[in-house]
């Protein structure tokens, strides 16, 4: 349990550089989170309501981050083609560009320098530590697609051979490119053992 507790007491050091006080580079922390989520969201997870519980704040401060990064233009809102209520949020070039002044920096350079074999198991370790905090907790964190129990992959077979995945979500019973499959999604809901 000591081995326990230390690790938590690292990750709460470690936290200070994602919460801080202040500003960084002109932008808060939840701002900086938000920037952050929002340039690897997939479409789904890109509006308001998404990002408001990714930060995990009111709709209302969500407004309020949104509106001063479309303000520095690192954000930008677009309009639902298919509901006109709703918008999808989306970074901008500057935006992206601005990304790499990102705080948490001093926290990828070191997880970088460690091999393959070690990132994994680090990455897979505190995603094992979420997976039961959120069964703990009744509710759950945000992931990539991939791991999702709403996402199906379909190979349909030609002259024999397998063909290309087809991927979609049967939850947003949408398609999904293969690429968004890495993106991050905040209605995740993990494989239950």
């Amino acid at each position: 349990m000591i081995l326990a507790r230390e690790a938590i007491e690292l990750l709460g050091q470690m936290a200070r550089i994602l919460w801080f006080e202040g500003t960084k580079h002109g932008l808060r922390d939840r701002e900086w989170m938000a920037l952050r989520f929002l340039s690897r969201a997939n479409r789904f997870s890109r509006t308001p309501s998404a990002l408001a519980s990714y930060v995990g704040t009111t709709r209302g401060t969500a407004s309020f981050i949104i509106g001063e990064l479309e303000r520095l233009g690192y954000l930008e809102r677009q309009r639902s083609a298919t509901d006109k209520r709703s918008v999808t949020l989306s970074v901008t070039q500057q935006g992206k560009k601005f990304l790499v002044r990102d705080p948490i920096s001093v926290l990828l350079e070191p997880i970088a320098v460690l091999d393959d074999e070690a990132k994994i198991r680090f990455r897979d370790t505190l995603r094992h530590v979420l997976d039961q905090a959120d069964a703990a907790e009744q509710r759950h964190h945000t992931d990539v697609c991939k791991r999702c129990i709403f996402l199906r992959e379909d190979r349909t077979a030609t002259d024999g051979k397998p063909g290309a995945a087809e991927f979609s979500c049967r939850l947003f019973r949408a398609p999904i490119a293969e690429a968004e499959i890495d993106l991050l999604c905040t209605s995740f809901e993990h494989h239950r053992q």
